[in-house]
């Protein structure tokens, strides 16, 4: 498309104000926490990702499963931000921030360079920009995914526009690999193929369906399946790609227990709940306030006539789409970009205990923008006063949703504001009350205990809030509750490790070892690669004066673990005991290698080399012990 200088310069003016309004909205984020709900696994206890960017790392990106997803570009982003700023939560936030500011501004040059629509194009990427649905996915450092996939899809769109202007193959496999690399960042563009159909469509009009594809008969209209094939040709490559994405997906979200079996929700519970969940994202959509970081599955709680409504709505929708296409293809594209993009996170295939996520409406919420910004003045265009009144109201809006989002925005400063916020908009959040007493366990451990009690009496067989509790009651001293919470715990899941691990911890302060070692070896038996457990077994061998099995477990734990520097120390202890005193200072000196401030492994040497007579060497290591405390 060529721009005169006033075209050119409206443009400018419409990306600045873009990225201003942005900004305004989003600023804050700078002074945000980490918020404990996801960010451990993704950066804050992932010892993979605080390492950076190496050789290491990066095979571990494309080979791991964690996190129930197989994403290793975004793991790639997630390292090179540690290696840029460390744990500081300010760089991964802005991070998030300025992807959304390009995603915005992309979606903005591909509609523009589509239609040809300037203030339509800037109307839809500024409710992109400023809509509170679309808080979760920039505010939330974890879900950078999203954030990164929405950028390559768009870039593939845009490169894919410039493709059908100018058909050749370069361009065509430039449109394929980036396809391939949003599905390396998140799954969710697994249904980017059809809305390449849906584009050549309108507004690339590559398929006419009036003239093309529709064939007369004997006064019969019918569908010419033979000129639409070539465009589902043209998209084959597309589609393989989303296949072997989809599986890679199923396996990671499969080996780690996220996907629900049939069992736990039936066909007619999930489709239900999607049904209910389309129509809701729209009212969310137009009045969105009570947004939560989770809302709790209803299980077989909905109404009936709340399902058969949404059905019904959703049926009218596309049959009205459909028949007012030939006038207004932009409706049928709008609608069918909503609900066909929805569908890997509409909960047919349930992942997680949530109904439904704000963080999903990222892309599907673009073909709601494409109805409003096409339609509405298309509405009104017979209106004299149309230029006025629409002035007014996109005033209107944009201002209601940049103030939304702001505030919004707000409820993401920590983990305690985040989930203090959806306890207070939702009812029944077993998830929201165990995850608030997460956050405020380092700050208020009594009323940590009371949120997850709160938890429990909505969901008693909620088994993290069971462990968390157990936890929280072991850190206070109140052992026999602990055991009771644990118990319960590992009756409902036998193979929760964490839980055992602190039911036998709790069972040594307990004075019960032979228990506590019974625990220990019940983990060992299912992962026998966890250097915790062979470290906690060895210490308490070590009491009961079994040092041979004490230095087994001490070496299996650093075998699997070589840094772990209480493993280190421990070992050196117990070889002392049998007068390895050589072998226990080169465990002793290898704590502090590996950190450089352990007082005690100092202080340890120092003993070792006075009772050896070597005063000077001794007092080296006592000075050092002192300095650093």
């Amino acid at each position: 498309m060529n721009y005169t200088k006033t075209n050119f310069l409206k443009v400018l003016f419409v990306s600045l104000c873009l990225i201003v309004s942005i900004i305004i909205a989003y600023a804050q984020v700078s002074n945000f926490d980490f918020v404990g709900y996801d960010d451990q696994e993704y950066i804050t206890e992932n010892s993979h990702v605080q390492e950076g960017l190496n050789l290491k790392s990066i095979n571990w990106a494309f080979t791991s499963f964690h996190s129930a997803n197989w994403h290793p570009l975004t793991w790639l982003s997630h390292m090179l931000d540690c290696e840029l700023y460390g744990l500081n939560p300010m760089g991964h936030h802005w991070t998030n921030v300025q992807f959304h500011i390009a995603n915005t501004l992309l979606l903005f040059f591909v509609f523009l360079k589509m239609t040809g629509a300037l203030w339509r194009s800037a109307f839809m990427a500024a409710l992109f920009a400023l809509h509170p649905l679309h808080v979760e996915s920039v505010a939330w450092v974890s879900e950078r995914k999203d954030v990164l996939s929405t950028f390559l899809g768009l870039l593939m769109i845009i490169t894919y526009c410039r493709y059908v202007k100018e058909p050749c193959l370069k361009k065509y496999l430039l449109v394929i690999m980036l396809f391939g690399l949003g599905l390396m960042a998140k799954p969710m563009l697994v249904t980017f193929p059809f809305v390449l159909l849906l584009l050549d469509y309108w507004p690339l009009n590559r398929v006419q369906f009036e003239n093309d594809l529709l064939r007369q008969s004997n006064g019969i209209t019918s569908f010419d399946f033979k000129k639409f094939l070539p465009f589902i040709i043209e998209k084959i490559p597309f589609f393989i790609l989303a296949i072997i994405s989809c599986i890679l997906t199923f396996l990671a979200q499969q080996s780690s227990g996220a996907v629900k079996a049939l069992v736990a929700l039936s066909i007619k519970t999930r489709t239900a709940n999607a049904l209910v969940s389309y129509v809701t994202y729209v009212l969310k959509a137009i009045w969105p306030i009570n947004l939560a970081v989770f809302y709790p599955h209803p299980g077989d709680s909905l109404p009936e006539w709340q399902i058969l409504g949404a059905a019904l709505l959703i049926a009218s929708a596309c049959i009205l789409a459909v028949r007012a296409s030939k006038k207004y293809p932009y409706i049928a594209v709008g609608l069918f970009w909503y609900l066909g993009t929805l569908v890997p996170v509409i909960g047919l295939v349930q992942v997680g205990e949530q109904a439904m996520a704000d963080r999903y409406t990222y892309i599907p919420l673009i073909g709601l923008f494409i109805l409003l910004a096409w339609g509405v003045p298309d509405l009104l265009k017979k209106w004299q006063y149309q230029k006025i009144f629409l002035r007014l109201i996109v005033a209107v809006i944009l201002s209601a949703l940049t103030v939304g989002t702001f505030f919004q925005a707000g409820h993401w400063k920590n983990g305690i504001t985040l989930f203090e916020n959806a306890v207070k908009v939702t009812e029944n959040n077993y998830k929201a009350q165990n995850n608030l007493g997460t956050a405020l366990g380092p700050v208020d451990i009594d009323k940590s205990i009371y949120h997850y009690k709160e938890s429990l009496k909505i969901k008693p067989n909620y088994v993290r809030a069971l462990y968390n509790l157990g936890t929280a009651l072991f850190e206070k001293g109140n052992y026999d509750e602990a055991v009771l919470y644990f118990t319960k715990a590992l009756k409902i899941n036998p193979k929760k490790t964490d839980a055992r691990m602190n039911m036998a911890n709790v069972l040594f302060k307990q004075g019960k070892s032979d228990k506590a070692v019974f625990h220990y070896n019940e983990i060992i038996k299912t992962d026998p690669e966890n250097a915790d457990v062979h470290s906690n077994l060895a210490f308490v061998l070590s009491t009961q004066g079994k040092i041979d099995e004490a230095i087994f477990h001490y070496r299996q734990a650093l075998r699997i673990d070589p840094e772990y520097v209480k493993a280190h120390y421990n070992l050196g202890n117990v070889l002392l005991k049998q007068g390895k005193t050589e072998e226990a200072i080169t465990h002793f000196f290898q704590a502090i290698k590996i950190n450089p401030d352990f007082v005690r492994a100092y202080n340890k040497i120092g003993l070792i080399l006075f009772k050896l007579g070597k005063f000077d060497r001794a007092k080296v290591f006592f000075s050092k012990a002192i300095q650093i405390d």
